[in-house]
């Protein structure tokens, strides 16, 4: 756990246990003063995590998933989503998307990564980050003007995404949310997204 994370982590327990155990917030509303809550970020986890609760309970925060990701796409938590979260991997599609190598699950020690081959087939049975949506209002295929950005980033083309008339992506079930789609969007606002599963 890096040290500055670890003293803000203290520093906030130690205040909720001066006041009575009551959280941060709920200490600031007292006093007449209204906190906002923590925003919850849109953010994928690892691939190959499983369920939230799950990964929580035995990632062990040691980092090395994040030190082996060669697309830099692995960071990690400080108190932005909350202290349960802290120093647990994370991926913002938008910043950096997963190439699917898999190496995060090769070394990680605890099993809150498993390890997956790196084969299409595998993947597809066993990694489900997100699933990507498209909005067509947006997107500049379905206004006319053909792109296929998405499709061409796309690890798993023709099975996650396929192209339609002018390019128009169409996102299936078999989609893991890697995120590459988004990342690769030339649209401001983009027009396709990730949304954790």
């Amino acid at each position: 756990m890096r040290r500055r994370t670890l003293f803000k982590a203290m520093g906030m327990m130690v205040s909720a246990s001066v006041c009575g155990g009551a959280s941060p917030q709920s200490v600031a509303s007292t006093s007449g003063k209204s906190a906002p809550p923590i925003a919850r970020m849109r953010f994928l986890r690892p691939p190959a995590s499983g369920p939230e609760d799950q990964f929580l309970d035995r990632c062990i925060r040691c980092g090395q998933c994040g030190q082996i990701c060669p697309n830099r796409a692995i960071r990690f938590f400080g108190l932005e989503n909350g202290i349960s979260s802290l120093d647990t991997p994370y991926i913002i599609p938008r910043e950096q998307g997963c190439i699917l190598c898999m190496k995060c699950g090769e070394v990680c020690p605890s099993g809150a990564l498993k390890e997956v081959e790196r084969e299409a087939e595998d993947i597809l049975a066993n990694v489900n980050m997100g699933q990507a949506r498209v909005n067509t209002r947006l997107c500049y295929s379905y206004q006319g003007k053909t792109c296929g950005v998405c499709y061409r980033s796309c690890p798993l083309q023709d099975v996650a995404i396929k192209a339609g008339m002018l390019e128009q992506p169409h996102v299936t079930e078999a989609c893991v949310g890697c995120g590459l789609c988004e990342r690769a969007c030339i649209q401001m606002p983009q027009a396709i997204r990730v949304y954790p599963t």
